[in-house]
């Protein structure tokens, strides 16, 4: 797979639809992956971090991802999360393999902090025998230094690195050791931006050579998430700024309100987008109504600043 060829910003990370009785909502999750190729997706993570990995059953799971496969159908790559204990997450990749996923998006292992050397030594163990390529997440307790990212170029499965943490130095440390390296897979091995509304800090990233970023924002806002990567592609800096202003900052102040955000707030937003996601399982909380109705206003005003520069345009 080329992943610099598939994995173009914004990559979707769709939400997992609950019912109100505690059930996942099947039907809704075909509709929100349709709606989210429909929009224009290069790529679809399902049951990722905005899709409440860590709180599904293993049969859960496996029907989101078989689901995620079936609506896509080939059309965009299907990536599934997977994670926690070592054991556990060999046992998820299996489960994506076996539900037809394209890869794997690998999360850091469950509560335990080590060593770079300790993180590049869980990563070895959980994809040995990994059918699918693998994109490792760091981010959290899973921090990499440039010699361990590096070491990574020697495990055939893995194909790219995501970071969620967001020490730029380090992660242009990392960048020019792999490049530079003379290794045969510098060059093809992908580099995402995964922070929390990463278009904010999209820019800072493409300076470096990190091009890719998921976007939360594609998950309830689409035309937006679109709308800004274009502004990105043609060096448009007054609308990326004008979609900061008005759109990406006060909707990054809402969700640094109240841990756990990056999720409740977006899963409430594709609720009043019409889209009857259900709620957030613990230990999310659902966001405040009064914060709801300002990320609302908040989206009303991104529209308003991408309508305008249209009718400039035209």
């Amino acid at each position: 797979m080329d992943l610099h060829a598939v994995l173009t910003p914004p990559l979707s990370f769709p939400l997992t639809p609950f019912t109100e009785d505690d059930r996942l909502a099947l039907d809704v999750l075909g509709l929100h992956v349709e709606q989210q190729v429909a929009a224009g997706a290069t790529a679809v993570f399902i049951a990722c971090g905005t899709g409440e990995f860590t709180a599904l059953s293993r049969e859960e799971y496996r029907e989101a991802v078989a689901l995620a496969v079936k609506t896509v159908a080939g059309r965009v790559p299907v990536f599934a999360g997977a994670g926690g204990g070592p054991a556990a997450a060999r046992e998820f990749i299996a489960d994506a393999a076996e539900c037809g996923a394209d890869g794997v998006l690998l999360l850091p292992p469950y509560l335990v902090s080590s060593s770079p050397e300790g993180v590049l030594g869980h990563i070895r163990y959980v994809v040995a025998d990994s059918p699918l390529p693998v994109i490792v997440y760091q981010r959290a307790n899973a921090r990499l230094s440039p010699a361990t990212a590096l070491a990574l170029l020697d495990l055939p499965q893995v194909v790219g690195l995501k970071d969620g943490l967001g020490d730029i130095e380090q992660m242009q440390r990392i960048v020019a050791t792999v490049r530079t390296s003379g290794h045969e897979r510098a060059g093809s091995f992908s580099f995402l931006n995964g922070l929390p509304t990463a278009e904010l800090s999209a820019r800072a990233y493409r300076a470096i050579g990190v091009g890719s970023y998921s976007s939360a924002v594609h998950a309830f806002a689409p035309d937006l998430a679109h709308g800004f990567a274009r502004a990105l592609d043609r060096g448009d800096d007054a609308l990326v700024d004008a979609l900061l202003a008005a759109f990406l900052l006060p909707l990054a102040d809402l969700r640094d309100r109240v841990p756990g955000y990056a999720v409740s707030l977006v899963k409430a937003a594709a609720r009043r987008e019409g889209l009857p996601v259900g709620p957030v399982r613990p230990p999310l909380v659902e966001a405040r109504e009064e914060d709801v109705d300002e990320l609302v206003r908040v989206i009303a005003a991104g529209r308003a600043v991408l309508a305008a520069h249209t009718a400039t345009e035209s």
